[in-house]
Parts: C-alpha cells; sequence; structure tokens
C-alpha cells in the first residue's frame, strides 16, 4: 500500500505552532550575527574571552535577539495574557542568573553550530522561578542570516526542585555524619557475606564449632572489612589526622582481643542478627586501649548481600577504668596496695571448696603499731603499714594471696605450697624486712610471723589458728627481747 502524504495549508502549520505542548518562540538571530562578524573584522577569535573582558558586551548579545511569535504555551508558562503584555515585559524575564547560562549558546552559534541546548533560569512575570531546558535551532533557509530560530522551553522546575531537595537532604545527612558526636562508620561486609555463605554451602552447621578448629577463617574475614568512610569524631577517638591515616594503619586498631569479639560478631550474623551490640576493645594509634560500646546493622535494602554496614562506636575507656578502679577498691587495701579482708574471705571460702594442697597459711603483725601511733602519730603508723604492704607485694609471688586483714594484721596464704616451701616464703619476707630498714632510715620495720600447712578443707581452721598461735609467741618474744610492753615505745636502731 503506497501512502501519500496530504498537503497541509499554512493554516495547518500555524494551528500546530499555537498550540503546541511546550513553549515554542519563534525568533530573529540577525542582529546577534551581524554583530558577530563586526567582532571577527576586529580580530575577536575567542568569544568567552572577550566577553568576560567587557560585561556590556553579553548584554548588547541579548539586546540583539528580536521575539517574533510565541504560542499559547509560553503565554502559560509566563503567567502573560497576550503576546504583546509578555513581549514588553521581556526584561523581567530574562535577567539575573540567565546572563551566565546563555553565553554557553552564543559560543555554540559563534563555532558554527546551528543548534543548542542549555538549561538556564527564566522568570514569569507574576515572578516565579522558571527552571527551563531551552533547545533551539536555526531554521532551514536561514543558515546565513539567522533571522528565523525556533527555540522551545520545556519547564523543568519540578525536577530541578527535587534534585535541589535531594541535595539539601544529602548535605544535612552528610553533616550529620559527619558532625555526629558518635564515632560512625560506614562498611562493606559483602566479602564476608560470601565467605560464609561458601562455609554454609559446604554443609557447616555447628558454624561455632568451626570457627573455633578454624581461627584463621575470623582473621581471613577481619581482612576482609571494607571501610568506604568514617566521621570526624573517629579521627579524633583513635588519634588520626585524616581518613587515609586511619585507613592506611587500620590493622592497628582492629587486633588483639578484637578478634574474639569479632568471632562473636561473625556468630551472631551466622544466627541472622543484623542488628548487634557489643563492648569491644580497640586501639588508637598511638597503642592506647580504647574500650568501645559498638551498634552494628546491615542497612535496609542490604540484607542480602551486606554491602552497606553502619556501625556505631562510643567510647566506655573512662567507664571502665571507673569501673576497674571500684573492683580494685573492693579487693585491695587502699593504704597497703595488698588484698583487703572481703578477698581474703572469698581466697578461704574457695580453697575449702577446691584446693589447691596443700595450702600454707602465714599469719603477720606489725609489731609496736599502736605505740607508733600513740607516740609518734599516725601519720608514722600508716607510713610503717605501706612498708609492710611493699615487703610483702616483693616477697610473696603475684599467684598467692597476701592481705591485710584487720588494723596491723596481715595473712599470706600459699595454694599448692607445703611447709618447705612455706618456710622458705617465710625466709623472703624476712630478707625484704631487712632490706627495708637498709632503704628507710629511722624506725625500724619489725613483722611477727607464724605459719602453718594444712591438706585439706576440714583442717583449714585448724591451720590459721596454729598459724595465729605461732604468730602471737614470736610477738611475745619480740616485747620480752627488747623488755618492752605495748605501752613503751619501740627502739630505733
Amino acid at each position: 500500500m503506497t501512502v501519500v502524504p496530504s498537503v497541509s495549508s499554512s493554516a495547518d502549520f500555524e494551528h500546530m505552532f499555537a498550540l503546541a505542548p511546550v513553549s515554542l518562540w519563534l525568533e530573529d538571530y540577525s542582529a546577534l550575527r551581524q554583530l558577530f562578524d563586526v567582532w571577527r573584522a576586529q580580530g575577536v577569535t575567542d568569544l568567552r574571552e572577550h566577553l568576560a573582558a567587557d560585561p556590556d558586551r553579553l548584554r548588547q548579545c541579548t539586546a540583539s535577539l528580536r521575539v517574533l511569535r510565541v504560542n499559547q504555551r509560553t503565554l502559560e508558562l509566563f503567567a502573560a495574557h497576550s503576546q504583546e503584555e509578555l513581549l514588553s515585559n521581556l526584561a523581567q524575564v530574562f535577567r539575573d542568573d540567565m546572563h551566565e547560562q546563555v553565553v554557553h549558546e552564543l559560543e555554540l552559534l559563534w563555532s558554527g553550530v546551528l543548534e543548542f541546548s542549555n538549561q538556564t533560569v527564566n522568570y514569569a512575570l507574576d515572578r516565579r522561578r522558571l527552571d527551563v531546558r531551552i533547545r533551539g535551532r536555526i531554521l532551514p533557509g536561514h543558515e546565513d542570516t539567522w533571522s528565523r530560530v525556533l527555540v522551545s522551553l520545556e519547564d523543568v522546575t519540578p525536577q530541578v526542585q527535587a534534585a535541589g531537595q535531594l541535595q539539601r537532604s544529602e548535605r544535612y545527612a552528610r553533616g550529620l555524619f559527619e558532625h555526629s558526636p558518635v564515632s560512625l562508620w560506614v562498611e562493606d561486609f559483602s566479602v564476608i557475606k560470601r565467605l560464609m555463605d561458601e562455609v554454609r554451602h559446604q554443609g557447616i552447621r555447628d558454624f561455632k564449632t568451626f570457627i573455633k578448629v578454624h581461627p584463621e577463617f575470623v582473621t581471613r574475614c577481619m581482612k576482609e572489612i571494607r571501610v568506604i568512610d568514617v566521621n570526624q569524631q573517629t579521627l579524633q577517638m583513635f588519634g588520626a589526622q585524616s581518613k587515609a591515616e586511619l585507613l592506611n594503619q587500620i590493622s592497628r586498631v582492629f587486633r588483639g582481643e578484637m578478634h574474639d569479639s569479632f568471632a562473636e560478631q561473625l556468630q551472631d550474623l551466622w544466627d541472622g542478627k543484623l542488628v548487634q551490640q557489643r563492648e569491644v576493645i580497640n586501639y588508637a594509634l598511638s597503642g592506647d586501649t580504647v574500650y568501645i560500646h559498638m551498634q552494628f546493622a546491615v542497612m535496609a535494602g542490604h540484607e542480602g548481600d551486606w554491602g552497606l554496614v553502619l556501625l556505631s562506636l562510643v567510647d566506655i575507656t573512662a567507664r571502665k577504668q571507673a569501673e576497674a578502679y571500684l573492683e580494685y577498691l573492693g579487693k585491695h587495701d587502699v593504704l597497703t596496695q595488698l588484698r583487703n579482708r572481703a578477698f581474703y574471705v572469698e581466697e578461704l571460702n574457695r580453697f575449702r571448696r577446691k584446693g589447691p594442697w596443700p595450702l600454707s597459711v602465714i599469719a603477720i603483725d606489725l609489731n609496736g603499731l599502736k605505740i607508733i601511733n600513740d607516740e609518734q602519730g599516725h601519720a608514722v603508723g600508716d607510713a610503717m603499714l605501706r612498708r609492710a604492704g611493699e615487703v610483702l607485694a616483693k616477697a610473696v609471688d603475684s599467684a598467692h594471696c597476701a592481705a591485710r586483714v584487720g588494723g596491723d594484721e596481715f595473712i599470706v596464704l600459699l595454694g599448692g605450697v607445703d611447709e618447705r616451701g612455706a618456710v622458705a616464703a617465710q625466709e623472703r619476707i624476712e630478707q625484704m624486712v631487712e632490706m627495708n630498714n637498709q632503704f628507710y632510715p629511722g624506725q625500724p620495720l619489725s613483722l611477727a610471723m607464724g605459719r602453718a600447712t594444712c591438706h585439706a578443707g576440714d583442717q583449714l581452721d585448724e591451720a590459721l589458728q596454729r598459724a595465729d598461735q605461732g604468730m602471737y609467741q614470736e610477738k611475745k618474744r619480740f616485747y620480752q627481747e627488747h623488755a618492752l610492753n605495748r605501752r613503751r615505745p619501740v627502739p630505733i636502731n
């Protein structure tokens, strides 16, 4: 079948122009063409540079453009009641930031291109700002004069506003991320997901046992964490000057105890827990330990690949140090730094339940403390107690318990030590007393000691009593040798 084109009248084209659903402008650029010819004759080769040298030249260009006709959609878009109203107010339509964009169109025409497109800004007569996409074409037959140019305008204001809102939202989100008072990490766990899927496909069901047998799997997964971004608080927390410095030394941050906590994290992921929180230990670039409360979440939309993970880290180092100090105070005597009576009682109960046996006990009393306190003051007495603490801390191995259990009373518990070992321990204490007295001039330190050994829990109370009796006998001998009683001062060597 042959299609015979119909012959349209000029009236049809008039209707097409007038009723087109886009804004159409028929314009005359011949004056612009003549202006360009003058400038070329003057030796101008770089139009942009020429226009930048004198702002009036750009206004010459725009003033040379003559609008011949516009269609109905143009009048609607620019809130004009008639073509005459629009054309008489073109200075309100083409103004401000529009002039910054028109240079691109002029450059294309200067270079000989017969059509152009651009995005710019116009203004409706009701003062609305319009973001428009411009497309222009010098019509056939007018290439030499530019006397007929057809320009279409597409209103893209909603798209531009939406893009602007998106950019503002992104800047807002970026600002929240960068300046959050909490350390934030954006990470990619997709390789870890793949590795764990491979293990599952191999038929592994008991993941906990698997990573115990294959700890290298945990190490490999740690190495596959890809850090996408961190915020400013993160740099401050870990002592890094820049993101590059931190990320290039990430192995110094995630090490040591992190292996075990990361294994727990992998176990939770294996069990489908995509939101987690736990306390972990990291390290600053300075090497300092950083105790952290970590919250971990696979971001929505990435549950299938773990490609985007958000971690927030709160530095709880100060809290941990306070807790450790409180725990220390609960188990130590502040004055002597030895274990306190509460810890000593716990140790006795533990020994009663499970040993180890034999258990040797050394009961110790500081000779003459009451006399020192009465005659020289409690500050001197406290100094003597501190010296006793120094002696026992040096002489008693850290695996054993040396405790201050009363005002001037001390106990040493030696688990797994027989009579011979107890004798050796007492001799070490006596040697340390001699060294201490050489170091501290003036008031000599004197300790009365008694020891006993038992081989079962039901003998423990009896052993403690025998040690006490031995200590009191030594204390009595001390006062008899010096012809003293507790009301008279201890001689100074």
